[in-house]
């Protein structure tokens, strides 16, 4: 009986997860967090709400959900409740902290959440929802993700935020070391590719990328002080890919079919020095497909966004195995992505 009780309240977690999520993206869009952290003292409601422009009441429900939910911490000073960022939110959800999430949750508000709306829809036809939720045929899947430059920043402002978090673990599951030349197919803001040359640091790494997103990086992401880091024009399914010893693909497969991956991954081995490698970076099922969650909602989404899915390490060793590679080796890292490496 007592099992029977807890299954409402964990439904009511579930169906109330929507309303957490959307919580978190509105007081990032309004600014609450970094304005607190740029007053550097706590601030009333009413301070928040008038350097804000929001309603007092409004602002007040909103500053107590994120009370609630451990984002902000309370204190009293002459009747009046003081607002202060926990330091979970400082680090994670502040514009200037170099590890922020600010814009993988604006793209997650803007974007993810609007296709999300027709997640029914894509269980039922098997197909991704962008022209539903914004009006553009998906067909060209890139040309969906890049309807505009602002939509193809704030993807690469996504793409940037994750890889400063997690891109350290990806790349140390295995030893690199060995490979000098490496190529990041996709490699969009180089988030990645940094943490290769100050991983290694006898490495260079190529970033291969269309045009469009070439320029976009050189502009807001990839200076001069990253010497180490240039950069190839062209689409990986049409053009020449570059020699290299290594080749990175990060979330790369799970945007597309079985037989596209093996195609890519095809012309990945013909590219590749003898000796060479290619390093996979996917978040990896559980061989009986039992988990873990956030693999198994990222599948979904993959559904809901592109041509593909997310898939088990033996699923990865199948597409790289018809492509030619051997030796394929896998490694859980304990975090939201992992790695398969296979080699020439």
């Amino acid at each position: 009986a007592q099992a029977i009780e807890a299954y409402p309240r964990k439904i009511l977690q579930y169906m109330e997860g929507f309303l957490i999520s959307k919580t978190v993206f509105t007081a990032c869009e309004l600014g609450v967090f970094d304005t607190l952290h740029e007053a550097q003292r706590p601030l009333s409601a009413a301070e928040l709400s008038a350097a804000l422009g929001a309603s007092l009441d409004g602002m007040e429900r909103l500053l107590a959900a994120c009370t609630g939910l451990e984002l902000l911490t309370t204190q009293q000073e002459n009747e009046r409740v003081l607002y202060s960022n926990t330091e979970e939110a400082r680090v994670y959800l502040t514009h200037s902290s170099p590890v922020s999430l600010y814009h993988s949750i604006q793209y997650s508000s803007k974007t993810i959440y609007l296709c999300w709306h027709y997640l029914t829809d894509a269980i039922r036809e098997g197909t991704n929802q962008y022209e539903k939720a914004f009006g553009v045929n998906s067909k060209d899947l890139f040309q969906a993700l890049y309807r505009s430059d602002e939509e193809m920043v704030k993807f690469m402002q996504l793409m940037n935020s994750i890889w400063n978090i997690c891109g350290r673990d990806v790349i140390r599951a295995f030893d690199l070391s060995p490979f000098k030349v490496i190529c990041d197919l996709g490699g969009c803001s180089g988030a990645l590719a940094k943490h290769c040359t100050s991983t290694y640091p006898q490495c260079t790494v190529t970033i291969f990328d269309l045009p469009t997103v070439v320029r976009t990086s050189r502009e807001h992401f990839v200076t001069s002080a990253h010497s180490r880091i240039g950069f190839h024009e062209g689409d990986f399914f049409k053009d020449p890919i570059p020699k290299a010893d290594l080749y990175i693909l990060a979330r790369i497969l799970h945007d597309w079919t079985d037989q596209c991956c093996v195609e890519l991954l095809s012309r990945v081995y013909k590219a590749c020095n003898p000796g060479g490698a290619v390093l996979l970076v996917e978040a990896l099922l559980f061989e009986d497909g039992s988990g873990p969650l956030t693999a198994q909602l990222y599948s979904l989404n993959m559904l809901v966004q592109t041509e593909g899915r997310e898939r088990t390490a033996a699923q990865y060793t199948a597409l790289l195995t018809a492509a030619g590679f051997t030796s394929v080796q896998h490694r859980f890292t304990g975090k939201t992505y992992d790695t398969v490496l296979g080699r020439k």
